[in-house]
């Protein structure tokens, strides 16, 4: 009787392990996402290497064959692009669809069709605000202020629209009128406005009370030059003691713009080298006239590629001190491919050197004198929001061209 007794329970807990894995292998199967395939469809070919043309094409071939809904192709153009782009494992070489490109050549020449203002997204109403009103623009003299919520587009709600599509709305050809509803004070009304060239706001400047003159560049692309040394020259004009270029947030721009400014600051000698896929050296020199002033640059970890390289010439020619945080260290130079389609493809096809002939690839420019910030301040910056009595870099560099 024991033994029936001990077989029984024996068999009971075998009959409890087969459960439990049972009921294992159903939570299992419950959460996985995908249906179990009745059969595996297969070539009858071996596995082997594809070229990654080949790959593609037989990826399209499935889906074209066996995906149960429809999909755009003019989109899945886009991400193949986006993605043989980035396979390239290169940060500064990107992808610009054909709807992006006349934007992406409005920006780099520093011009665009519109109103004038900069927006952005308002939480708290999911409304769009404008945090700058563009001095002379359609939209300063329709009486559009800083603050104002744009609410609508020729009746159609931002909140549908979203940033870039309120931006598409916004913009188009020159002298024709678009409508926009504005929220000042919980009030609404609409304004018309006529569409004008905008030329973007390339260089700010103005004396300080220090008596040093302050030129903030806000990029290297078209006009960069001309309106940098316009400004130059009206504040020596002004009485101007010493230069401080603010290159803070400088996303960079042309090479030729660069050079042009080095060339009017510094004396004869090197500029500027490249290197390009070939392996073949460009150097730009500069000729033997120069501002003979005290200067500084402010630069931190959002100055880029040009910004940078304007920076370091200045510092390895001992023409200036360099103030603020390390830079970015973007040493790549990008050449524009427009594609038939009419989208286009910015790939590195050069390195940049500084004049004497150094990388700055992930390494960037150290500043002579290192002022970090706190993330508000750095935020305040940024929006131009800072007091310059309350700006550390800036007094910084102040500071350093009293005591040259």
């Amino acid at each position: 009787m024991k033994q029936w007794n001990l077989f029984l329970k024996i068999l009971l807990c075998v009959l409890l392990s087969v459960c439990i894995v049972l009921v294992a292998v159903d939570i299992t199967a419950r959460n996985t996402v995908r249906e179990t395939p009745a059969r595996v469809e297969t070539t009858d070919s071996p596995v082997q290497e594809l070229d990654y043309a080949d790959k593609v094409a037989e990826i399209l071939k499935i889906i074209d064959t066996y995906y149960v809904d429809d999909y755009s192709a003019d989109q899945l153009g886009d991400y193949l692009a986006e993605a043989t782009i980035a396979s390239m494992g290169d940060r500064w070489s990107y992808y610009i669809s054909a709807e992006e490109y006349d934007s992406y050549v409005e920006q780099s020449n520093n011009a665009y069709v519109g109103i004038g203002v900069t927006i952005e997204e308002d939480e708290e109403t999911g409304l769009l605000r404008i945090v700058s009103v563009t001095h002379n623009s359609p939209a300063e003299l329709a009486g559009l202020q800083i603050d104002d919520r744009i609410a609508a587009v020729e009746g159609e709600s931002v909140t549908e629209l979203g940033m870039k599509g309120t931006q598409q709305r916004v913009r188009g050809e020159e002298g024709t009128d678009v409508t926009i509803t504005i929220e000042r004070d919980g009030t609404r009304s609409d304004v018309t406005i006529t569409r004008q060239v905008i030329e973007t706001e390339v260089v700010v400047y103005e004396l300080l009370e220090s008596g040093d003159g302050y030129i903030k560049i806000n990029n290297f692309d078209t006009h960069c030059a001309r309106d940098t040394i316009a400004a130059i020259e009206d504040l020596m004009g002004q009485g101007a003691k010493a230069l401080i270029f603010d290159l803070r947030f400088n996303p960079g721009g042309y090479k030729h713009e660069l050079v042009e400014v080095l060339d009017y600051l510094l004396p004869e000698g090197p500029l500027f080298r490249s290197v390009d896929y070939q392996g073949r050296e460009e150097v730009d020199y500069s000729e033997a006239s120069y501002l003979d002033v005290p200067m500084a640059v402010l630069v931190n970890e959002d100055s880029y590629s040009a910004a940078e390289f304007f920076a370091a010439a200045l510092q390895e020619y001992d023409a200036a001190v360099v103030v603020g945080a390390q830079t970015c260290g973007k040493a790549n130079y990008q050449q524009t491919f427009r594609l038939s389609d009419g989208s286009a493809i910015a790939i590195s096809t050069g390195h940049y050197q500084t004049p004497n002939g150094v990388t700055l690839a992930g390494v960037g420019v150290t500043p002579d004198i290192p002022v970090e910030v706190d993330q508000e301040t750095y935020l305040a910056i940024y929006y131009e929001t800072l007091e310059k009595a309350e700006d550390a870099q800036l007094q910084a560099a102040i500071t350093a061209l009293a005591e040259n």
